[in-house]
């Protein structure tokens, strides 16, 4: 699946499904949406492993360059969760996340519930695009693996 959204302030965006993209792009995506400072981005494994095991992988690009990402696990059937959205500080108020999100909705079924857990900077922005909060979420911490793990 390809889309190309024209946009004023951008050449082009391009969306997609990726699973091929590779750790080192979706580590410096990370970092230049700041969601790098809430994902193991110093674990090649853990990375490689989270790329490897995604169901869906929709990326956003402006020409060759990344610009934005969502990564999903899906049951394609009753519930898909969106692990990480993370679009270029440069590239945001545009519509992309929201573009994200939706192709990745579309990718694993509007018949899914779509789950996320928001970053604290971006709290204000789901009900913005039309998701509802939940009170009740309850978490088990992962414990990290061993710090000696290449870094990408």
């Amino acid at each position: 699946m390809s889309l190309i959204i024209k946009d004023e302030l951008l050449n082009a965006v391009t969306y997609q499904i990726e699973p091929d993209l590779t750790p080192q792009d979706f580590v410096d995506v990370l970092r230049r949406s700041t969601l790098a400072e809430r994902r193991p981005i110093e674990e090649s494994a853990t990375i490689k492993a989270m790329l490897a095991n995604a169901d869906v992988i929709v990326t956003a690009r402006s020409g060759n360059l990344l610009i934005g990402v969502s990564r999903a696990i899906s049951d394609f059937g009753y519930c898909t969760y969106l692990s990480d959205l993370a679009v270029d500080q440069r590239f945001q108020r545009q519509g992309i996340g929201r573009e994200l999100i939706r192709h990745t909705h579309e990718a694993a079924g509007f018949n899914t519930t779509l789950i996320l857990l928001a970053a604290p900077k971006a709290v204000d922005y789901y009900p913005h695009i039309g998701m509802s909060k939940h009170e009740s979420c309850w978490i088990m911490k992962r414990v990290a693996q061993d710090p000696g793990d290449e870094v990408i």
